[in-house]
């Protein structure tokens, strides 16, 4: 299996280290595990891609690159670039520092590489590790996802609903912030949404008199909806959201309709 690997905390980050490590285990000793993740971290860039000016790309190592650019923009890279002779079979988006899960997913560059490789054709998976009280402070953060992504990932590539349509299928995996001893199992989960906060801004000042602003993030800790993604992940549970690009909000078409046709 040949499998490219891309992330948006950037090439140094040691989530990346981690899925590569999964990706390995995956591929196998007969797979090829290529890396082009962001020179510099791209968090919170959603499915941007850098449409108005050029991305430079390195190698620093055999099938590792560093491109300036987006996680989509090093999913493209990857697949019409440093892997164009022969395309991937699978695109792991990841590890990312911190949860991916609730309305997270529409800024995430994670879910936006993997979003650009569903897009693109491809089999993809972006995948989290949420920090809280309970893994933060551990000798590794990442120790759930150390410890259950390989299984994860193979149980989603056996298991797994993969279609073939125009907005095909991706997922959406977040680990939860426990221990890897103490994760329940792992649930199929639908999309959160914090009500209790949002995404705002705090101004600043500089020595010089200009104005800046920096966005702020809200709590991320607190249960959403019963049988939703951040809920069971805060409850020590891997879930497993299926997405899909196609943003139509099927369930009001017909009453739009009849309103106004």
């Amino acid at each position: 299996m040949r499998i490219l690997v891309t992330n948006d905390d950037g090439i140094n980050a040691p989530g990346l280290a981690v899925l590569e490590a999964i990706a390995h285990e995956i591929a196998g000793p007969d797979g090829e595990v290529w890396v082009v993740a962001p020179a510099f971290e791209q968090s919170g860039v959603g499915h941007c891609i850098s449409y108005t000016h050029p991305t430079m790309i390195a190698e620093l190592e055999p099938r590792r690159f560093a491109a300036e650019g987006s996680p989509a923009d090093c999913v493209l890279a990857g697949l019409f670039h440093v892997m164009k002779d022969a395309r991937p079979d699978l695109v792991l988006s990841g590890v990312n520092r911190g949860n991916n899960a609730g309305e997270n997913v529409l800024y995430s560059g994670t879910i936006g590489g993997a979003m650009e490789a569903a897009l693109q054709g491809l089999k993809a998976i972006a995948l989290s590790q949420f920090m809280g009280p309970g893994n933060y402070k551990i000798a590794d953060p990442y120790e759930a996802a150390v410890r259950h992504g390989v299984a994860l990932v193979r149980n989603l590539l056996d298991n797994g609903l993969w279609d073939d349509v125009d907005y095909r299928i991706f997922y959406n995996v977040n680990f939860p912030p426990v221990p890897a001893a103490d994760v329940k199992g792992t649930r199929v989960a639908t999309q959160g949404f914090r009500r209790y906060t949002g995404f705002g801004l705090e101004p600043h000042t500089s020595p010089t008199g200009r104005q800046f602003l920096w966005i702020k993030g809200g709590e991320q800790g607190r249960p959403t909806l019963p049988g939703t993604d951040v809920t069971l992940c805060v409850d020590g549970y891997i879930t497993v959201t299926p997405l899909r690009c196609d943003l139509t909000a099927h369930d009001s078409l017909a009453d739009l309709a009849r309103r106004i046709e």
